[in-house]
């Protein structure tokens, strides 16, 4: 009719969408209706998705993606089609330096990120990095003696508890309330030998860590351990005082385990879900960081000489602080950490 103006056809569908927050990935598109052609076709099986979790591994050199470093225990949660052989064929897909070792079931409602109590970081670095200041720089015939390994061990072991950690991010000031983290453990294993360099890994567990808290909490130790920085800045940084906190590099630095304790206590022994322990995992999880991780992470050092090159680095930073000034200097500071900023370590 004259006058009557016709409306814009719609579209045939709508573009596919994908809902992303944090690590949780859930797939929402449908299947495309096929057009009946003939009274014996048999429709489509419909399959029903199901929330898992996977255990991802990859070395950080060849991925670039959720936190910016090596992972050996990175866990993921999404919604899939669990058909036959689904690891494996995930697996094809991928490179060999980035693998899925593990699946399990868990509740329609979990995330990966928000459900997540601790995580635990280790730190490779080569030992010459404890030397006395006095010694070459790259020593590669240096030996971590006993009594240095307690020094270091005992210096970690401070950072235990909850502390002020803005001095160890720039994200953060003196009195934010999110710049208190609570740290489980902290400590350095037993040195190792590879390729005629020696090495040790730092473990730390800890409910949560900003962006870069981890390679300046190893930083601030080597520094004093070298002799270039008073035992005393380790305290004096966690008050409002502003101290240069060096940031050792991120070559060594690989996210070992996501704990899940509260969910498992909840749901791990409810008889339809297993606790997300991956015990029988761990023999995967130790080949990978023996076959990509590691081999990565001393190769490179020897290349690239990142840890050398960053310890001259450190005659440059003044330890001595410069106070704030601030005119409440007894602000209190809630304990609580009751969610989660800062979800890992990031370059």
């Amino acid at each position: 009719m004259a006058g009557n103006k016709v409306p814009p056809a719609l579209p045939s569908h709508q573009p596919d969408r994908k809902g992303r927050g944090g690590w949780v990935w859930e797939e929402t598109e449908h299947p495309a209706k096929r057009v009946k052609g003939g009274e014996d076709e048999e429709p489509p099986r419909k399959l029903p998705k199901r929330k898992i979790v996977l255990l991802m591994a990859y070395s950080g050199k060849g991925y670039h993606g959720m936190q910016g470093v090596s992972a050996a225990g990175q866990v993921v949660s999404l919604k899939v089609w669990l058909i036959d052989d689904i690891l494996d064929k995930i697996n094809s897909h991928l490179p060999s330096h980035i693998r899925i070792l593990g699946l399990k079931r868990v509740t329609g409602g979990f995330n990966s990120k928000n459900k997540c109590d601790a995580r635990t970081y280790c730190y490779m670095l080569p030992t010459f990095a404890f030397a006395h200041k006095d010694r070459d720089v790259q020593d590669e015939s240096y030996r971590l003696s006993a009594e240095t390994l307690q020094q270091v061990n005992r210096l970690l072991g401070c950072y235990k508890g909850t502390h002020n950690f803005h001095n160890f991010t720039s994200q953060k000031g003196p009195r934010e309330p999110s710049a208190r983290r609570y740290i489980l453990e902290m400590y350095c294993e037993e040195p190792f030998v590879r390729e005629g360099l020696e090495f040790a890994v730092i473990k730390v567990k800890g409910q949560s860590f900003m962006m870069h808290q981890i390679r300046k909490m190893v930083g601030l130790v080597v520094a004093i351990v070298k002799g270039y920085a008073p035992e005393s800045v380790l305290e004096r940084s966690w008050g409002e005082e502003k101290v240069d906190v060096p940031k050792a590099p991120g070559l060594g630095l690989v996210l070992e385990r996501v704990h899940f304790e509260k969910y498992n206590q909840r749901f791990g022994s409810d008889g339809l879900h297993e606790p997300l322990d991956w015990a029988q995992e761990e023999g995967k999880v130790t080949a990978f960081k023996e076959q990509y991780i590691y081999p990565t992470i001393v190769s490179t050092e020897r290349d690239e000489r990142s840890m050398a090159q960053w310890l001259n680095t450190l005659p440059i930073h003044n330890f001595s602080g410069t106070a704030l000034g601030a005119d409440d200097t007894g602000a209190k500071v809630p304990s609580s950490l009751e969610g989660s900023e800062g979800d890992g370590d990031t370059d």
